[in-house]
């Protein structure tokens, strides 16, 4: 794991300058604390810093081919690499036992092909000399991220927008459509930025920037949930397992030590499990909780921690640890409002002191149908009728007569889903994930603010759903998380907390192999009845406590909500609603004193709008005023 940058002068005569690469390389050290490696000729610059997992003594990049014409500079871990070396060895010769060589020789016999060979997480850049060309590669999933501008002659992309900054010197022009999409989701999605000229490579895309400036990207991979298997019941269980089993010995591999993330829920569980089977020794388990008893899940964690005999450790997130926020705003680079970053960020930091790698569950939700909103999509598909023929506004009176609970998350659920019954599919699973609604954005923006876009920020979420590549409603509501909150929340998410650590993380469940097998699944079989993760359940029934298998889901969240009502609220109000955060032009001072003072008075539980807010004022202190 590690950080990667680069800079193609196609149509800028002048020479590339190390100290620039330098500096971009400097800005995230913390990506790769091991060594740095940098290659430049007259038109092009490549480097890295290196996080040394495989090969620790020759193992350093950029890595070049035999006879020096092409140069590779890599971001990730490639899991069926000695597979593939051995199938090169005979047509090539490597002069490194690192993972990354595979990747420059694949290309000298593939091409731009050489992408669907790789199994694993990776950005990766090759110079072609030859044809005078950058070719850029994303993993399918989105693991890795890649963010790239072209500007003055100069196409430059970087791991990190920081390094791209560090390039430009100075702060380009904020795109006020990427905050319209911020509050609505939590997250900017690609390929846009919070800049405007500055974009993010998409999910299982390749680019190619040639010397003429063109610059093309190309889709290579995606799910298909219409071909359905032909194994039953029974025989999918096995499967299941053989292949996760595989998955997680893959992501084993490793010439430094490793762990494991364990919050206690059935997909921590099941790969430290599958861990403690596969290893000699007992596996290294970290976990994170929270004094506030409902958010924490230390004793779930423990109970399988005992009964996998792993040598656990545990650490606990209060809220004085404020003063790290913006910290993690100036790691994420972006506008970026989920809160669990900040658990997410302290476990990292806690596993690092043991470790340099962990295994962790992510993407087991998504693969295998394990949120709460999939129970209530599937519900809505037996009674969202009636409810459509009264329309949105009874609907949403009905709604209404639900009390709202801080204690009873049972009503806060119901009324959230019962106000989006008489919507699409596609718009009831879009009203189950946005934070600010358009009608709570309108209230909340300046006359100004609102004049920069026409609040279309829905056709984002929706349009995946109703162009996914599935027959039926709960498949389209599975794709449409794993193309979207997915890579852009949640993997964002742990790549910023681990690598701001310099900690690599790896997901067995985000194997391709798993993800393209678990498509293939009849959805019954993932939500059966309103039993959610059921074949997952299932097929690690004997394998899991009784107490893992049968606990309900929780979700990876903070208490934010307490804290903006106690040790936050001061924090809250000396920064969001500030005069220099009011200058801004974004939001009117009484709307949001009006968010705030709902949430202080326990009328609605704005929690996570206020941290969304919170973070989105930070951010600017860190990147546009430069003041923190």
């Amino acid at each position: 794991m590690c950080g990667i940058i680069g800079l193609y002068n196609f149509g800028n005569s002048k020479p590339i300058e190390k100290h620039i690469l330098q500096k971009m390389c400097d800005v995230i050290k913390h990506r790769g604390p091991d060594s740095e490696g940098i290659f430049f000729n007259n038109s092009t610059g490549l480097g890295i810093r290196r996080l040394a997992i495989i090969d620790l003594q020759t193992g350093n990049q950029p890595i070049h081919n035999e006879d020096k014409t092409l140069w590779l500079v890599l971001n990730g871990e490639i899991y069926n690499f000695l597979e593939l070396r051995e199938k090169l060895e005979k047509n090539h010769t490597f002069y490194t036992k690192t993972d990354t060589e595979v990747i420059i020789h694949l290309y000298e016999q593939y091409g731009e092909k050489c992408v669907e060979h790789l199994r694993g997480m990776f950005a990766f850049a090759i110079w072609d000399e030859k044809n005078k060309k950058l070719f850029v590669a994303k993993d399918r999933v989105g693991k890795k991220p890649l963010y790239y501008t072209s500007v003055n002659g100069s196409f430059i992309f970087a791991s990190e927008i920081k390094s791209i900054l560090e390039y430009l010197n100075k702060t380009p022009e904020i795109d006020l459509e990427a905050i319209d999409l911020y509050l609505t989701y939590q997250y900017i999605p690609s390929p846009k930025t919070i800049f405007k000229n500055i974009k993010s490579l998409l999910p299982a895309h390749t680019l190619t920037c040639d010397k003429n400036g063109n610059i093309n990207t190309e889709k290579y991979w995606d799910l298909d949930f219409t071909r359905k298997t032909d194994l039953s019941f029974g025989e999918a269980c096995e499967k299941t397992k053989s292949i996760l089993t595989e998955a997680t010995k893959l992501r084993m591999i490793s010439d430094v030590p490793l762990g494991a993330f364990l919050s206690g829920g059935h997909d921590s569980s099941i790969i430290v499990g599958l861990m403690s089977r596969l290893s000699t020794q007992p596996v290294k388990t970290f976990s994170i909780g929270f004094d506030e008893a409902e958010f924490s899940e230390l004793k779930y964690a423990k109970i399988v921690a005992n009964h996998f005999k792993t040598d656990h450790h545990e650490f606990i997130v209060k809220a004085n640890f404020i003063d790290i926020l913006p910290k993690l705003a100036w790691h994420y680079g972006q506008p970026y409002a989920d809160s669990s970053a900040l658990p997410s960020y302290f476990v990292s930091n806690e596993t690092r002191k043991h470790v340099t790698v962990a295994l962790n569950g992510d993407g087991g939700d998504e693969t295998f149908g394990g949120y709460l909103r999939y129970k209530a999509m599937k519900g809505s598909m037996f009674f969202s009728f009636p409810f459509q023929m009264l329309g949105s506004n009874l609907t949403k009176k009905i709604a209404s007569f639900i009390p709202y609970s801080e204690e009873k998350r049972f009503f806060r659920y119901m009324k959230r889903m019962i106000s989006a019954l008489s919507n699409s599919p596609e718009l009831r699973n879009l009203q189950w994930h946005y934070y600010f609604s358009n009608e709570a954005k309108e209230k909340l923006y300046t006359n100004s603010m609102k004049q920069n876009f026409n609040n279309n920020t829905y056709k984002y979420l929706a349009g995946i759903f109703k162009n996914a590549p599935a027959n039926n409603t709960m498949d389209r509501t599975f794709y449409t998380d794993i193309k979207a909150y997915l890579p852009e929340c949640l993997l964002v998410k742990m790549d910023i907390a681990s690598m701001a650590n310099s900690l690599e993380a790896r997901s067995p469940f985000l194997d391709h192999k798993v993800m393209e097998f678990s498509a293939s699944l009849p959805p019954s079989w993932k939500v059966h009845g309103l039993t959610t993760k059921y074949i997952l359940k299932k097929t690690f029934n004997n394998f899991l406590p009784k107490e893992i298998i049968n606990r309900k889901k929780m979700g990876f969240g903070i208490p934010v909500g307490k804290w903006f009502r106690n040790e936050w609220k001061n924090y809250f109000i000396e920064t969001v609603m500030s005069k220099k955060a009011l200058e801004r032009g974004y939001f009117k001072k009484e709307s949001l004193e009006q968010l705030f003072k709902e949430h202080q008075e326990s009328k609605r539980d704005n929690g996570y709008r206020l941290w969304a807010l919170l973070m989105l004022e930070l951010w600017h202190r860190v990147y546009v005023d430069k003041s923190v």
